[in-house]
């Protein structure tokens, strides 16, 4: 499949990578630079194979609290919450952000690879609510706009109030008379937008970010960076940190579960059952120059212990990081472990994420 910006990306002679049954841009340039434009100036992304559903009427906040984790009824119209889908024994389906658009319309974004999963579970559990369910993806595009440069950039082209749109807030807005969803979350942990865009309108709102972004050292991305920018920010990723043989509080987001709203939600009396975790997400620094990746066996003494779940050396802080599931009693901060990197025993150092965070 193809995003709406594909020919943009032919143009700029991207390398391509299959993720998820989408042919996206896995980088332009160099994944290095790209990273570094995010961390320093700004980076600009295709992030159209992502799923948004739309959950509109009087019953919307109540279906979401039934069909998700969190309490999305208490969330105010123009603010967003990062929550989770779980099934029935409490593993996660796919973790999400909903954006309340309005007392009642809301917007679920997904994941790619869980995209229809998720689309169809929400119309399923909404089925006896008083709401209408409708996948959007189809018609949306979504770009995103990530780096220190990106309030100049975005404030270029919009006559929105950045100084006033915090973080995990939406408006709607027009770049240059486009109508968009103007949000200000991301995925790299630097200050960034994103705008979810008509998919015909996708290729003109672009360009013009791309001309406004060339004062500013704007680069577009790929997928490579962005996978080690939310890896240096210890942001989880679906398929890796998340599946469903875990539950939130495994990866240590037992937060996001709110077992205190009214009434019931998929998965409330296995999470109940599931708070203690025999094994929990830690992060890893190493000593070396060899970084462990997914897969990787983690060790404490001759013991394995657990097992890798991301890791590169990180362009930022110039060693390897990783994240891992280890045994819970070896997660302390501070904990001397190791991981075998195709036979060789590398030393690495459980650490507290994120890893990086911007100042």
């Amino acid at each position: 499949m193809h995003t709406a910006l594909y020919g943009v990306h032919k143009g700029l002679n991207a390398l391509f990578t299959d993720f998820a049954g989408w042919e996206m841009p896995v980088r332009y340039s160099s994944e290095l630079a790209e990273h570094r434009a995010v961390r320093e100036t700004a980076g600009l992304f295709d992030l159209s194979h992502m799923g948004e559903i739309e959950l509109t009427g009087p019953q919307a906040g109540e279906a979401l609290d039934y069909a998700l984790v969190g309490k999305l009824s208490a969330v105010k119209p123009g603010r967003a919450r990062y929550t989770m889908m779980c099934a029935a024994d409490g593993g996660v389906l796919d973790d999400l952000v909903v954006y309340r658009l309005a007392d009642e319309q809301y917007l679920v974004v997904a994941n790619a690879g869980n995209a229809a999963v998720v689309a169809e579970e929400l119309a399923s559990r909404a089925a006896e609510f008083d709401v209408e369910v409708t996948d959007r993806s189809a018609d949306t595009a979504l770009i995103a706009v990530q780096g220190p440069n990106s309030p100049e950039i975005v404030a270029s082209v919009t006559d929105a109030d950045l100084a006033a749109l915090k973080y995990y807030a939406s408006v709607p807005t027009t770049v240059k008379g486009h109508n968009v969803l103007l949000a200000r979350t991301g995925y790299t942990g630097e200050d960034g937008f994103e705008l979810y865009v008509p998919a015909p309108e996708a290729v003109e709102v672009w360009r013009l970010l791309t001309a406004a972004g060339e004062p500013h050292g704007l680069l577009p991305a790929g997928l490579a960076c962005r996978d080690t920018l939310r890896l240096e920010a210890g942001m989880p990723l679906y398929g890796n940190e998340l599946s469903s043989d875990r539950a939130p509080f495994d990866a240590g987001l037992g937060r996001v579960v709110k077992f205190d709203k009214p009434g019931d939600f998929v998965g409330k009396a296995a999470l109940e059952g599931r708070q203690e975790s025999s094994q929990v997400l830690v992060g890893l620094k190493g000593q070396g120059r060899r970084a462990p990746r997914h897969g990787y066996k983690v060790l404490d003494g001759s013991t394995e212990i657990g097992e890798v779940t991301s890791g590169a050396l990180s362009p930022t802080l110039g060693y390897p990081i990783a994240m891992a599931y280890v045994a819970t009693e070896s997660s302390e901060p501070g904990t001397n472990l190791s991981v075998d990197v195709r036979g060789r025993i590398e030393p690495v150092e459980v650490v507290t994420m994120p890893f990086y965070q911007r100042s």
